[in-house]
């Protein structure tokens, strides 16, 4: 496709709209026009992309005119408020809020895992969350091998996945907490400076909370295997920025874990990162600001016949949120699918 594209970024004032920004000029995306949009609150802030002062404007109807994609970062309620004048405006929009990732008429798509359902959209694309993203470019590969029958995951969550003011709150947290003083709690329920918690959204009869039954309902959409058993436990940790998991997969048959290697190492958006010599496998620091998932520490479950396990970090900001959502973009333009299944079909 030669068309330059319009693109929007609803929520451009936040950590991800910043991250999208960036992206966008770092992938050189094929821009002919680039709209910014936020709350009237952030409105008439100035952004750079390319060098040049872009002017944050307040979202409204009219601004998705002559749209094609919208890059929606804004949180869940925001999506729901304007999808509808997207998609009537002609724009694509590609959420990243929880807000239409479980519509049965959605697509949930990671292109290394399933760029064909992006083609199925409506006028929306939904971004999965982030945990979801980072497990499944790490296991599909393995899963197309051979069939997972059993995911068991803990995560370990950085403070990036709330938002830029949560990464600041544990900045302020860390100081206060040195200088003796009671630390701030806005962003979380509690001190996440020298503390962890269980993941603080809401906890349903089964005793499993919001965060981890999106990752039990996203994977098993996006992997198109709606019975996989799947058991997540999801852990805030003091970390500034970039998810790690531990992630224990069983199979049918045996999986060696050197022929998993093999299979990740040539996987895409994936990067192994093993030094069993010196006890190197992948670490948040390592994983900020990088594009891949990095994996290491693969080995036999040691428990059963047929189990792997492996360890994963990867950028909840790029790969989990941003990169994901840029990507999808360039997946529409790349094979001519911005214009909804249906009328495309029809004409």
């Amino acid at each position: 496709m030669s068309k330059l594209v319009n693109v929007a970024i609803l929520g451009a004032t936040g950590a991800v709209g910043a991250e999208l920004l960036q992206l966008l000029e770092e992938r050189d995306f094929p821009l002919n026009n680039l709209k910014l949009l936020a709350s009237p609150r952030s409105a008439g802030k100035t952004l750079t992309f390319k060098g040049q002062p872009i002017t944050v404007e307040a979202v409204s109807p009219e601004a998705f005119e002559g749209i094609d994609i919208v890059l929606a970062s804004a949180g869940g309620s925001t999506s729901k408020k304007w999808a509808k004048a997207i998609v009537e405006a002609g724009a694509v929009m590609i959420d990243n809020s929880s807000a239409f990732r479980m519509d049965p008429d959605v697509p949930l798509v990671v292109p290394e895992i399933n760029p064909a359902a992006a083609q199925k959209h409506q006028g929306i694309i939904a971004n999965p969350n982030c945990t979801t993203i980072l497990m499944g470019v790490a296991i599909y590969p393995l899963h197309q091998m051979q069939p997972i029958q059993r995911i068991v995951v803990s995560t370990y969550q950085s403070a990036s996945g709330a938002g830029a003011m949560a990464m600041e709150e544990v900045k302020q947290q860390t100081q206060a907490i040195l200088a003796g003083e009671e630390p701030p709690t806005e962003s979380f329920p509690y001190p996440l400076a020298f503390n962890l918690f269980p993941h603080n959204t809401p906890i349903d009869d089964a005793g499993y909370c919001e965060e981890e039954m999106k990752m039990v309902n996203e994977t098993r959409k996006i992997f198109g295997a709606p019975d996989l058993r799947i058991s997540a436990t999801c852990v805030r940790v003091p970390v500034l920025r970039a998810h790690s998991e531990a992630v224990n997969l069983e199979f049918a048959q045996p999986f060696e874990p050197a022929q998993a290697k093999d299979i990740l190492t040539t996987a895409p958006g994936v990067t192994v990162v093993e030094d069993w010599e010196n006890n190197y496998f992948p670490m948040p620091v390592d994983a900020t600001g990088k594009d891949p998932v990095l994996v290491g520490r693969i080995r036999r479950d040691i428990s059963q016949d047929n189990g792997l396990e492996l360890w994963l970090c990867g950028d909840q900001i790029r790969k989990g949120a941003a990169l994901n959502a840029v990507q999808i973009a360039e997946l529409l333009w790349e094979k001519d699918w911005l214009q909804p299944a249906a009328i495309a079909t029809a004409v």
